[in-house]
């Protein structure tokens, strides 16, 4: 079992940036990915990046592409979600998740096996 806790969300006016954390525990050695995504209001959870924790490999939705920036400190056992240039629309909670499978499509929730509890993302106009 993975837990996974996230931590650093809050309100912000457009423009300004947030750190967002993914602390995991239990059996974090197991972890191939870790995933970043978000749920709006009336909204499907969507892909935001992963990043591959051997080698740090990352990926981005082209939503975020160019200002969010996604790191790891395996020491740590903790991801970060850097945001930069904050839009209204990014507004939602953000939850990360890990996977230990790397022959699942990365960018889908089917591609996890654990979540964290979420943390509220508010960006004001």
């Amino acid at each position: 079992q993975v837990q996974l806790v996230e931590s650093g969300g809050g309100l912000v006016q457009a423009g300004s940036s947030l750190r967002l954390s993914c602390a995991a525990s239990g059996r974090a050695s197991s972890i191939y990915v870790i995933g970043w995504f978000r749920q709006a209001p009336g909204k499907e959870r969507e892909f935001v990046g992963r990043i591959i924790q051997s080698g740090g490999s990352t990926s981005y939705a082209d939503s975020v592409k160019g200002r969010f920036t996604i790191s790891g400190d395996n020491a740590k056992n903790t991801v970060y979600l850097q945001m930069n240039n904050l839009k209204p629309q990014d507004t939602a909670v953000y939850y990360c998740a890990a996977g230990s499978n790397p022959f699942r499509r990365l960018f889908v929730r089917e591609g996890y096996d654990y979540w964290g509890q979420g943390t509220q993302v508010t960006v004001s106009s």
